[in-house]
């Protein structure tokens, strides 16, 4: 059963141009066109295409919020969001909105045909120019979160919980970090109070999952 599309962006020659490359093949058939953000939640209501592929920019409004609506009022609606620039904040908006797949308008033909079929499929996609953005904000947003793990400790503090973590006893500690023992004992009953945790098994355990070596 072929793949239903409707096509969505603000330029009549774009449409024309994805209408002509669709329509060659037989497992893809273009159901309509719409050249608004307006027309596009309704016309996907309406007629409940597999594919949506819809221009991030229109008239009258966002594709972004075009496609948020669209997949609230139906997920089993899939979105492809065209773009011309790989622009950071519009590639994570449109997938907070519940796009499927983010691809540039410089996507070679034959690509673009496969990502209407793979996420007809319900399969994820995204520009491979697009790929390590994404990354590294996801990495990004993995350090701050660990970083703000150890926001509430002193900088001796988090050497100490270093040293907890490597598993050595008060005295090495003391030892290493040229410290008093009774020292080191309060720093470490500090550090389990702030993280709110009961034993230094627990705090080692707490330093390892959230990478504090990378905080030193």
């Amino acid at each position: 059963m072929a793949l239903k599309v409707l096509i969505v962006d603000d330029h009549e020659v774009v449409r024309l141009g994805l209408r002509t490359l669709l329509d060659n093949y037989s497992d893809l058939t273009v159901v309509d066109e719409a050249a608004t953000a307006k027309e596009a939640v309704q016309k996907s209501l309406r007629l409940r295409p597999d594919v949506v592929v819809m221009d991030i920019r229109l008239r009258g409004g966002s594709g972004i919020e075009a496609c948020r609506r669209i997949v609230e009022q139906d997920p089993d609606i899939k979105v492809i969001m065209l773009t011309s620039y790989a622009e950071d904040e519009m590639l994570f908006d449109a997938i907070s909105a519940g796009a499927c797949g983010y691809v540039l308008k410089q996507i070679g033909s034959e690509d673009l045909v496969r990502a209407v079929r793979e996420v007809g499929r319900g399969e994820a996609l995204l520009d491979p120019a697009l790929t390590q953005k994404v990354f590294a904000r996801v990495r990004e947003a993995a350090r701050k979160e660990h970083e703000e793990s150890f926001a509430s400790l002193t900088d001796q503090e988090m050497r100490v919980l270093a040293q907890v973590a490597e598993g050595k006893t008060n005295r090495e500690i003391a030892r290493t970090l040229f410290l008093g023992e009774g020292t080191v004992r309060n720093y470490v009953s500090s550090i389990l109070k702030k993280l709110n945790l009961t034993n230094r098994a627990e705090a080692a355990a707490y330093a390892v999952e959230h990478h504090l070596k990378e905080f030193l």
